[in-house]
């Protein structure tokens, strides 16, 4: 098959990846790339809204605060700036598209979050990631310009030196398994966006979709690009735990409306670690429960609502309160299993502010890069924010750039591999991964519990290049290959910080340090 030629290629089809393509589509030929379907990001699960500054009584000054407190010292404040202020224009944008933010009269009603300090952010009830996904994808579907390749895996950038070319290293394009055909794909263009979200995934628990395999970072970390700030992994205190709930968060506000957290003999534990109680902070929370998880030896801990009577729920909790009664759970006589799940990777990809990489032609949008906005934990309705804002930073850097031709790209090479006959290695190393990162390097660390997972990651490692080497590539391959490139970058990040700080907090390392610094690693050299 002939290569693909576009003059841009989007990876990921969240929020970032829409967002880029329908600023380029005007002016050149985009591919977005995505290995399910359109809707199947991590955006759309989005509960909360998107931030920004639209009431009189708000200031950019007091939005840039807010996150710079945040992210406990670590954020970037030309990039908090940058997202800040250009906030409200990107809330415009998304309303010209049809966009159906939440009204209170003929005004945008704003709600406040953890963290804020004022009414700032836009939503459309309590879905509002659904919903602008959903308007994102019926304006691309019906945008000329944009071609959409559903259930494309990537498999990696291609880069000059990997071919080797002389002169400049550059980005000139990607591979890609395609699921119909089951054969990599050449995709080929003079400019290239990672929009494929986090890493979630690499933990037993999260609440993000089967997609966050952090493809993004591992291909750029292996195309040479450096990442930063990998150990800061934000967990939301109160997941769903059951066999059959994928991803289900229950609400914070359970907890603020007497919502008591229980050991499974009931015994009533957070007021031993915080004053506080339930309604401490939500890393405090996380941290509580894991330390009980971990001292008991158990797989969660139980909510419990069950004093607040039928009508309250209903009134305030119906989509939980119908989502627990699916599962025969009913959380008006009896508590909620819930378990500190995964739920947003603050670093990544290290980019400018116009997204670009270490590697000519890389961009990087979204929650797979590291802009320098969340520092060492992420500020609420934030981070879709972010996406909007960069992804038309990147698309007016790629709209500027002059469009040099490329070289013709070879086809993928399978002509030294076979089909695997023991796939059952993939699935035992998928599961070993997850758990031993969700026992080692979660919530809370200590340097050997570091050394323990590093120690793991590396035996798993040479497996799968093994594996990647002999065997025709599938996408759970793909995917385990990338979790465990994550898996070491977020290991080798937590062992670099010797304090605790947002996110990371490590029991050998109690203190804050000072000055505050970012982990910024760098790849010894580009490897493919």
């Amino acid at each position: 098959m002939q290569p693909h030629q576009f003059d841009v290629l989007i990876v990921g089809s969240g929020l970032a990846g829409l967002s880029a393509a329908l600023h380029l589509a005007p002016t050149h030929r985009v591919a977005v790339i995505t290995k399910r379907q359109m809707q199947d990001g991590a955006s759309a699960w989005a509960q909360g809204g998107i931030a920004a500054v639209l009431a009189d009584d708000d200031s950019f000054a007091a939005h840039i605060q807010d996150t710079l407190v945040a992210g406990a010292g670590l954020c970037d404040l030309a990039a908090t700036r940058f997202v800040v202020e250009n906030a409200p224009e990107a809330i415009a944008w998304l309303r010209q598209l049809g966009v159906p933010f939440s009204l209170e009269g003929d005004h945008l009603h704003l709600t406040r979050e953890g963290g804020h300090s004022a009414r700032r952010i836009a939503h459309v009830t309590d879905a509002t990631g659904a919903a602008v996904q959903r308007t994102l994808i019926d304006v691309v579907r019906a945008t000329p310009g944009i071609t959409l390749f559903e259930q494309h895996t990537l498999v990696d950038v291609i880069t000059s030196h990997k071919l080797g070319l002389a002169g400049p290293q550059q980005c000139l394009g990607l591979y890609a398994l395609d699921d119909a055909t089951d054969e990599v794909v050449t995709f080929q263009a003079p400019q290239t966006i990672l929009a494929t979200g986090g890493a979630g995934k690499v933990y037993l628990y999260t609440t993000n979709p089967d997609t966050a395999t952090g493809d993004g970072i591992a291909a750029a970390w292996r195309a040479g690009c450096r990442v930063g700030n990998m150990e800061f992994i934000q967990f939301h205190p109160t997941g769903l735990y059951h066999p059959h709930a994928k991803s289900f968060l229950i609400s914070e506000a359970v907890r603020g409306e007497g919502g008591k957290l229980l050991l499974p003999d009931g015994t009533r534990f957070m007021p031993q670690h915080d004053e506080r109680a339930e309604l401490a902070p939500r890393d405090v929370v996380a941290r509580a429960i894991d330390y009980e998880m971990k001292k008991h030896g158990i797989d969660c801990v139980l909510l419990d609502i069950s004093h607040q009577s039928p009508a309250f729920l209903q009134e305030h909790f119906p989509n939980i309160l119908a989502h627990c009664a699916s599962l025969g759970i009913d959380i008006t006589k009896e508590p909620i299993p819930v378990v500190p799940t995964a739920h947003f990777t603050c670093g990544g990809v290290l980019t400018d502010l116009a997204g670009r990489t270490d590697l000519p032609g890389l961009f990087a949008v979204g929650e797979v890069a590291y802009t320098g906005l969340h520092g060492a934990n992420r500020l609420a309705s934030n981070s879709l924010l972010e996406c909007i804002v960069f992804a038309r930073a990147a698309a007016h850097a790629i709209a500027d750039a002059p469009r040099t031709p490329i070289p013709p790209l070879p086809r993928w090479d399978e002509s030294r591999v076979t089909d695997a006959d023991e796939s059952v290695i993939i699935s035992h190393n998928w599961d070993e991964l997850r758990r031993f990162m969700w026992d080692y390097v979660g919530i809370v660390r200590t340097n050997k519990r570091l050394e323990r997972a590093a120690h793991r990651i590396a035996l798993l490692q040479a497996e799968i290049q093994e594996f990647y080497a002999h065997f025709h590539v599938t996408r759970d391959l793909l995917e385990l290959r990338n979790l465990v490139q994550v898996a070491e970058l977020i290991v080798r990040s937590a062992q670099l910080r010797r304090e605790s700080r947002g996110l990371h907090y490590s029991r050998d390392y109690p203190a804050l340090a000072a000055p505050a610094a970012s982990t910024i690693l760098v790849p010894p050299v580009s490897r493919h």
